[in-house]
């Protein structure tokens, strides 16, 4: 470990704990975090894996702080944060990493300056980690022109992807030793304390305020104002910190769904969705849930000032009547709180929607059937739809605001929701053998977990019956409330 790459003029191992000035924060999370990487393979393997590195039995990493490179521009005092080298048995890959910590933002000018110096170095990318979100590893929060970044790769890592990625890691266990997993749940401690600087995102850009205030008045928006560019890309953020919330308390990988387009190129989703909200004042994402009923929609409507999250899922197909259908949804939401979420009946053709509360389809489901007699529904949308009112125009409060409704949809919806699925063909008749009679069970009435308290992010306040990760190194971690 003490051998430093030939690509190095000088530098040191990371360390786990690093003996660095008190005002060298960033170099300290560097330090603890590409230290985590080289004992942890897990960690490693779930980091590089987002950067296109699969990493087997076979691979070693290797990680190096306050690294000089051989070549650099005369007169460069560039030293960036970390070194990354991976050795899959004769090949090499290798990455600079610049990291800001707390409010700190990336610099274009130091990001193109570091892409030169990787590119002179033969050194096969630089990796950005801040505060500031991307939807991938392979987009980015900053601009940086095209031929700045031919030859090398350039990724982004935010505090909290890296945060959520390990305590993922601890949560499935598995490790080779105990002393991964203590090296793992130190790391995320430390990373967890408020004085360190690692936070999800909180508020919305300044123009926020005025942009809602003048969709509420009927003013127009133009898809190229900075108004509506910059509230879409900072809504983009906040979808990312969603993705990343959602992982942490379903204790699974939640994930954006992109377009292909939108993931081969970032700045075409900017303008595509600035010219959606500057034709429909409408924000949205969607969440994809591991092993849920169907995606999880979200959608911000401006001039109703209402967040709405919904799922769709296919009516049972082996359910002959319109009612044995809506009965087979309704049972699914028994123990739901009916006060914000309706029920939508998905009918053939060009028929409308029919579309109630779901206190009243409980309470008589012919409402989702009136006006459509003879008919089956083909799906069906159920959604909880939240007025924000004047929360809508707080960059902080609009934040909260989603950040509470979106878990609280999953929980007294989503999670109670399972897609139908077809039951496996039948032997009519054997010549000579007797059928067995066939069983009639009795519908059963799922028990649902109990009302959501409100809170953001906190697993731990979950119902007692309902699994909850535990956070690593003792406590509630401080990504998962918010103050």
């Amino acid at each position: 470990m003490s051998e430093l790459p030939e690509i190095l003029q000088s530098g040191e191992p990371a360390r786990l704990i690093p003996v660095v000035a008190d005002t060298s924060k960033e170099n300290r999370a560097a330090s603890i975090l590409l230290a985590g990487m080289v004992a942890v393979d897990q960690l490693s393997q779930a980091l590089l894996g987002g950067v296109g590195q699969r990493l087997g039995k076979r691979a070693t990493v290797r990680c190096y702080t306050e690294v000089v490179p051989k070549l650099r521009p005369e007169g460069s005092r560039l030293r960036p944060d970390g070194l990354i080298v991976v050795k899959i048995g004769n090949r090499t890959w290798s990455a600079l990493v610049e990291a800001k910590i707390g409010r700190a933002q990336l610099n274009p000018e130091q990001i193109e300056a570091y892409l030169q110096l990787a590119k002179v170095n033969q050194i096969d990318a630089v990796i950005t980690i801040s505060n500031q979100f991307a939807a991938l590893p392979t987009h980015h929060p900053v601009t940086v022109p095209k031929s700045v970044r031919r030859g090398v790769e350039l990724y982004h890592w935010s505090w909290m992807h890296v945060l959520t990625q390990a305590t993922l890691v601890g949560l499935e266990g598995n490790f080779a030793s105990p002393t991964q997993s203590f090296v793992l749940g130190e790391m995320v401690r430390y990373f967890d304390h408020e004085s360190v600087g690692v936070f999800g995102f909180d508020r919305m850009n300044p123009e926020w305020k005025d942009l809602v205030l003048k969709v509420r008045s009927g003013g127009t928006l133009a898809r190229t104002k900075p108004e509506v560019i910059n509230s879409v890309a900072a809504w983009h953020q906040e979808t990312r910190d969603l993705a990343l919330i959602m992982s942490r308390l379903v204790g699974r990988n939640v994930a954006l769904r992109l377009t292909n387009k939108h993931k081969i190129d970032p700045a075409l989703r900017l303008k595509d969705d600035s010219e959606q909200l500057a034709k429909t004042a409408i924000l949205n994402c969607t969440l994809d849930i591991p092993d849920a009923a169907a995606p999880l929609e979200v959608s911000v409507d401006l001039r109703r000032r209402v967040v709405t999250c919904g799922m769709r899922v296919e009516a049972p197909k082996d359910k002959k009547t319109s009612r044995a259908r809506i009965n087979w949804i309704l049972r699914q939401l028994g123990g739901t709180d009916a006060s914000e979420v309706f029920v939508s009946a998905v009918w053939p053709g060009r028929s409308t929607r029919s579309h109630c509360g779901l206190e009243e389809a409980k309470a008589d489901p012919q409402l989702l059937e009136a006006g459509f007699s003879g008919l089956q529904p083909n799906a069906f949308e159920v959604q909880l739809v939240r007025d924000l009112a004047g929360k809508m125009s707080g960059a902080r409060t609009f934040i909260e605001s989603v950040e509470t409704v979106v878990p609280e949809f999953y929980q007294q919806v989503g999670q109670r929701l399972q897609a139908w699925v077809a039951p496996p063909p039948k032997i009519a008749a054997i010549p000579g053998v007797e059928p067995e009679p066939e069983l009639e069970e009795e519908p059963q009435e799922p028990e649902g977990p109990k009302a959501y308290d409100g809170s953001p992010t906190n697993p731990n306040t979950l119902p007692d019956d309902e699994p909850k990760p535990e956070p690593m190194g003792g406590g509630i971690p401080h990504w998962l409330r918010r103050t």
